[in-house]
């Protein structure tokens, strides 16, 4: 197992768009994807975590590991406790629904140490097509509330946007009544 040195957020990589990744994909691609994938699920784990003080993570973008591809790695358990995992190779949302979610605690990134307090406001629901490695094969997901906001973090590394750049700066905790509140 890797563990990655997490680019922080002075790093000008990070606000750089990245590119796609070729087919075929080389063997060193497909191992850092699944690397990717493996320290976000021992970063769950909190012996691991006290032993490598490393932080919990859910997802991962390859511009977060120094990367500039478009590749991806979620880990996470949804609303009804099932546990979802994904490597997403050159992953683009193509639908999104104008209902609106957000985290109410606030959005936390593996690369940002500085807390960013306020709402983060996404889609409550998207459409992303992607070649999913772990499946090996082009896919089309449809992410709903936490699993939504995930993907939609990580895609936005991939175009060198961070989660409080979407912070509103005059008013931070602005409630929205109609967004859905992901607790």
């Amino acid at each position: 197992m890797k563990l990655f040195k997490i680019v922080k957020d002075n790093q000008k990589s990070l606000r750089v768009r990245s590119t796609d990744v070729l087919f075929p994909l080389t063997e060193e691609i497909k191992e850092t994807a699944f690397e990717m994938l493996e320290y976000l699920r021992l970063s769950q784990d909190e012996e691991f975590l006290k032993t490598h003080d490393i932080r919990s993570g859910v997802g991962l973008a390859a511009p977060q590991i120094g990367i500039n591809k478009n590749m991806l790695a979620m880990y996470y358990y949804d609303e009804k406790n099932v546990l979802k995992q994904y490597i997403l190779i050159n992953p683009k949302i193509v639908s999104e629904s104008v209902k609106q979610a957000y985290i109410a605690t606030g959005e936390g990134c593996l690369s940002v140490d500085k807390e960013h307090n306020g709402y983060v406001y996404r889609p409550y629901k998207v459409k992303v097509k992607a070649y999913d490695l772990l499946k090996e094969k082009d896919v089309e997901y449809v992410f709903i509330g936490f699993g939504s906001i995930c993907v939609q973090h990580e895609i936005d590394h991939l175009k060198g946007v961070l989660f409080y750049d979407h912070i509103d700066k005059k008013n931070p905790f602005k409630e929205d009544p109609d967004a859905i509140k992901i607790i």
